[in-house]
């Protein structure tokens, strides 16, 4: 039996059996108050063995029983060392938002000047506001991958703890591996959202330096990925839908967690999770990197926060390894496609859960709701489909990323290690067509030699075979320079506004001739250029020909009839007389003649012309122009001279009008005539009509302001003089005179119906 020292006895001032009494144990008959202050001694012979009890506190709980009632998510949250935050954190500007922060300051400023001087400046303020939210909006809606990246790393972003206690109607935090490790870098626990329960599990970063240092900054190690796995498990076996947070910059990469297995763990974990019988949604709301993040990113639905990113390597890492520096990570982070909507163009991601303006540091509530939000939907899908199913369909997510061509033949160009080989990119695209065209153009030769017609049923099929051939090079050199997607939007667009083909609408006309424009300029650099060229002169060669052969017999049926209009007597002796008439004037010009005999040789041609009008007008042609020795004048050198000093001067009134349309002023009246345009459509009400038509005489009048200056109007009345000299100089002698009344073949332009015309 055990002994307590009778020096202690002394001191207690009892004896050894009323303390002990009948207890077996003898510690029950000692009285707590007493028992606190003792020291138990059990003496032997060689050794003895003391112990101090604890002092506690009375009714000690394990979390405090009035929680503080700001807090929620009930006393169970307490026993998480995660804890609201004291201070409120302090605003961090990112480099590119800096631009804002400038008219913040302004604004403020100006506030201060109205308080101190009293003056009223709301309009100043409501102005400086307006700025600042257009400039606001317009930089968060096109912001480049690596401005997303600086977001989704920004320190006042909200962790996975913060949206947990946000969403959660209760969560219980559970530690450790069950091998004696708890990695604070990955947190799990069971938590209820509208009464169902999850399985939560993910990367927690620090809210400051010392947190971030507590957690290593979201980098786990392999006791992390162990203690995720062992959750995984007890979610399978317990039914409990599994939801994974990803935000880190990847897994901890040092010697100690190469050694404890880091490349096993998270392998692991990736087989895990394609054999989990439940459900499993991973989001991405921070940056998700390499294996780390995938390491519990195996999911049937993968979702990312709107400025979240998702990386095999981090932009500085690849530009480092890329570009041997990493000054180079935007350049490398457009390259990466690491953003959510590029991601879901590749098919990794499944949907992008939205965050407010600015970031989900704005306004973390509203960024958890639609957290929550998204979360039951998705849940509400996956939860009607059975095991098998679920089991094919995290299989099938992974297995559609990517494509790979199969028994395509690999370009010279991009082998590697092996010598290049010159590829003829000049030689069509088919052989086989080649020879055709080849063929068809020796019939056509021989066609024209022996003046019989060219095969047309050939020359119809080859030329809508090249017609197609044709839309398909233009299709693959849209495709090589990037712009196939905006093609067919322009296209989508253009049926939706026009369905019936119509081109009405001055915006979409705009954006086509910038297409245009755009595709023009970087066609020459097509890979296939040359034989989209090729294709092209064949068609117009072909459709030429085909032209040709169509006309022949309306053009010898001309030409009949012009022979027998010259053949008829009264025109023959009227012809003859003249040309006696001529003969005996003596002039070497037409402009020495006297005025009666002009007018007697203009009223001839005029007779003529008529004449073979109605003979025209009688096979069924319609004549629109007679033209007769206009090549004479064509060939002189002076007319030449003369006809390049026009284009000069249409080049200047063309660059004059281009700086009117230019200025400022005009171009404003010339978009909103184009908007009033679009406003009215195809329905204008009388109002719309009356602003076109005075913004169309506006733009008139300036139009004929800028061409009415004295420079080109000097110009003007100086060529002018100069092409009637030319006229006057290069008129015919009596010979050639004779020689314009003889029969000639005249170029005759018709039009037979609305379709064909011929020269």
């Amino acid at each position: 039996m055990a002994a307590i020292s009778q020096s202690h006895v002394a001191i207690f001032g009892t004896s050894v059996s009323d303390l002990f009494g009948s207890s077996s144990d003898g510690v029950s008959g000692i009285p707590l108050k007493t028992l606190g202050r003792a020291r138990f001694c059990q003496k032997r012979r060689d050794f003895s063995v003391t112990a101090m009890l604890r002092k506690v506190k009375k009714h000690e709980y394990p979390w405090p029983r009035d929680p503080d009632p700001n807090v929620k998510g009930g006393p169970l949250i307490h026993l998480s060392p995660f804890k609201p935050l004291k201070e409120k954190p302090k605003p961090v500007t990112l480099d590119f938002e800096k631009p804002l922060v400038e008219i913040e300051k302004r604004i403020l400023d100006v506030r201060k000047m109205a308080e101190k001087t009293g003056l009223d400046f709301t309009d100043q303020l409501l102005s400086l506001e307006k700025k600042y939210q257009e400039a606001r909006k317009d930089l968060y809606t096109h912001l480049a991958p690596i401005q997303r990246l600086s977001i989704a790393r920004h320190p006042n972003r909200p962790t996975f703890l913060d949206h947990m206690f946000s969403i959660t109607d209760r969560f219980v935090e559970l530690h450790g591996d069950r091998a004696g490790y708890d990695d604070p870098a990955i947190v799990t626990g069971i938590g209820t959202i509208d009464g169902r329960n999850y399985m939560f599990m993910g990367h927690q970063k620090g809210r400051n330096t010392k947190e971030n240092i507590q957690r290593n900054f979201g980098m786990p190690t392999p006791h992390g990925y162990r203690k995720a796995l062992r959750m995984m498990y007890y979610a399978d076996h317990h039914g409990f839908p599994i939801v994974t947070f990803i935000d880190t910059p990847g897994a901890f990469a040092d010697l100690r967690c190469e050694e404890l297995g880091q490349g096993e763990a998270i392998a692991n974990n990736l087989r895990t999770m394609f054999g989990l019988k439940v459900p499993v949604i991973s989001i991405v709301i921070g940056e998700g990197g390499s294996g780390g993040a995938l390491a519990i990113g195996c999911a049937n639905k993968l979702l990312m926060m709107e400025n979240a990113v998702f990386f095999v390597a981090s932009p500085e890492a690849c530009a480092a390894i890329l570009y041997k520096s990493a000054k180079e990570a935007p350049k490398a982070a457009k390259l990466l496609k690491i953003t959510a909507p590029e991601l879901c163009k590749l098919r990794i991601a499944d949907g992008i859960i939205p965050e407010p303006l600015g970031g989900a540091h704005q306004d973390p509530a509203w960024t958890s709701q639609q957290i929550k939000y998204a979360i039951n939907k998705t849940m509400d899908d996956l939860t009607k489909m059975d095991t098998e199913t679920l089991l094919q369909h995290r299989m099938r997510k992974f297995r559609k990323i990517g494509k790979v061509k199969e028994g395509v033949p690999i370009d010279p160009i991009k082998k590697v290690k092996m010598k290049q080989k010159e590829v003829d990119d000049h030689r069509p695209l088919n052989l086989e067509l080649e020879g055709e065209i080849e063929k068809l153009k020796k019939q056509i030769l021989k066609a024209n030699e022996s003046s019989t017609k060219p095969p047309q049923l050939a020359l119809a099929q080859m030329i809508e075979k090249l017609k197609k051939e044709v839309d398909h090079e233009y299709a693959e050199a849209a495709k090589a320079m990037g712009l196939n997607k905006k093609l067919e939007m322009l296209r989508e667009e253009f049926l939706k506004v026009n369905p019936e083909g119509q081109l009405t609408d001055p915006v979409l006309m705009d954006k086509i001739e910038k297409f245009k424009n755009k595709f023009n300029q970087g066609l020459s650099a097509a890979p296939n250029y040359a034989r989209l060229k090729y294709k092209l002169d064949m068609l117009k060669e072909f459709s030429k020909a085909k032209n040709l052969s169509d006309a022949a017999p309306l053009k010898q049926e001309v030409n009949k009839k012009f022979k027998e209009l010259m053949d008829r007597p009264d025109i023959k002796e009227k012809m003859e007389a003249l040309k006696a008439d001529v003969q005996r004037s003596g002039t070497s010009s037409f402009g020495d003649l006297d005025q009666g005999l002009k007018d007697r040789i203009v009223g001839m041609k005029q007779e003529i012309e008529k004449e073979m009008i109605n003979a025209l007008k009688s096979i069924g042609l319609d004549a629109e122009v007679v033209r007769s020795n206009a090549k004479a004048l064509s060939e002189k050198t002076s007319l030449s001279l003369v006809r390049s000093k026009v284009d000069n001067l249409n080049v200047e009134i063309n660059k004059k009008i281009e700086d009117v349309v230019n200025s400022s002023d005009l171009k404003d009246m010339i978009e909103s005539l184009k908007l009033e345009l679009a406003k009215a459509a195809k329905t204008p009400n009388p109002e719309s009509k009356s602003k076109i038509e005075s913004l169309e005489q506006q733009i008139k009048k300036r139009l004929s302001q800028a061409l009415s200056s004295p420079d080109l109007k000097r110009k003007h009345e100086d060529l002018k003089a100069e092409i009637s000299d030319v006229v006057e100089s290069s008129a015919k002698s009596p010979e050639n005179l004779k020689d314009s009344l003889k029969h000639e073949e005249p170029r005759v332009q018709t039009n037979v119906g609305a379709k064909s015309s011929f020269v």
